[in-house]
């Protein structure tokens, strides 16, 4: 949100309104949300949005402004923003983020490049069906922001600009009325308009541009396109367009301990089905060169340690992906795949001022 629209609409409402605008009644602000439609590819799926939360205009804006509002964590230190940062596809470099009280939270930070489109739940191990859910666990997880949605909702409700946003975006008619759901809907809505589809690799499938000699081998084996060349197995699980097939997988990463366990049970502990262990979300490759470190504890520091990993075949589980298996693979081939998975890097998703910080400019 433009910090001077903002500036502006409360003054005017000041003086209208002769005090404080956190103490008025808000039903004298007009409510007329103004509809969002998301532009995506033709050849893209549709984006389930729930029927309770569209998509507005007004919705997004509130949702940015409390991405990047570290008045959500305890100390006011820290965002969501702060784990998820745009420049790195909104992850964060780290295996796994430190929160407010210093501690290292369980796994390593997921991109948000087409968030919106998971509808088989969300963390790592899908314990959350809906994003509306999922921004409910940041504020009150230790790990997080560390702090509790009475002391979040008593500043939001006291600030001197959010119940006026609240008001437009989901017709509150006093302060006291804005609660963690609305909150959750906010954040939910924002997450959604953080569409990735303009990569170099798009922009070949529209006809703009030619890959290079190297892009295109890469490109044939992560597709196992030619028979000439080795099968990299890599689309039967990132397929394309969100790279993705949003299901859960054990690739091999983990070693079973001498019991049979792993030390991270994965999908099993949100499931409880022990067939499940070991499993995660296949996350995105969109943005891939942007996000290390890889896997769902950072355990892998680059792009080539990852193709080690599958050329290795992994470490043996009952459970693991069929399509995890010893790979003969060449220099030059894991080369050309690495050259490849560059062409999924999006400048104009990591530079959209849509997306952006709404504070960075505000002092």
């Amino acid at each position: 949100m433009n910090k001077w629209k903002w500036s502006i609409e409360l003054c005017v409402f000041v003086l209208l309104m002769g005090c404080n605008p956190v103490e008025q009644d808000l039903s004298r602000i007009e409510y007329a949300p103004e509809l969002l439609v998301l532009e995506v590819p033709p050849d893209w799926p549709s984006m389930p949005i729930p029927s309770d939360n569209p998509l507005t205009q007004e919705g997004v804006a509130l949702g940015r402004m409390l991405f990047y509002d570290p008045i959500l964590s305890l100390d006011s230190t820290q965002s969501c923003a702060s784990c998820h940062l745009q420049s790195l596809a909104f992850t964060d470099a780290q295996a796994q983020s430190k929160g407010v009280l210093g501690l290292k939270g369980q796994r390593s930070a997921p991109s948000l490049a087409n968030v919106g489109y998971y509808y088989q739940g969300l963390f790592w191990d899908g314990r959350v069906r809906d994003l509306e859910t999922q921004s409910l666990h940041p504020v009150r997880d230790k790990k997080e922001l560390a702090s509790n949605w009475s002391l979040v909702l008593d500043r939001i409700q006291e600030h001197p600009q959010y119940p006026i946003a609240f008001r437009k975006a989901f017709n509150i008619k006093q302060r006291e009325a804005i609660d963690s759901l609305m909150m959750a809907k906010a954040l939910a809505q924002f997450q959604r308009t953080l569409l990735s589809f303009n990569a170099k690799f798009d922009q070949m499938n529209r006809g703009e541009l030619e890959f290079t000699e190297a892009e295109r081998r890469g490109w044939a084996m992560f597709f196992d396109a030619k028979e000439e060349l080795p099968h990299a197995e890599c689309s039967h699980c990132h397929t394309d367009p969100l790279f993705t097939n949003l299901e859960y997988q054990n690739n091999g990463i983990q070693e079973l301990s001498a019991a049979g366990n792993y030390r991270d049970p994965g999908k099993a502990l949100a499931s409880g089905n022990p067939f499940d262990s070991g499993k995660f979300k296949v996350p995105t490759l969109r943005n891939i060169a942007l996000t290390a470190p890889y896997m769902h504890r950072g355990q892998l520091s680059n792009l080539d340690e990852v193709l080690e990993h599958y050329i290795s075949g992994g470490h043996y589980g009952e459970n693991v992906s069929a399509n995890v298996r010893k790979l003969a693979l060449s220099e030059r081939d894991k080369n050309d795949l690495i050259t490849f998975l560059y062409t999924l890097t999006d400048s104009s998703f990591i530079e959209n001022p849509n997306f952006g910080n709404p504070f960075k400019n505000a002092e």
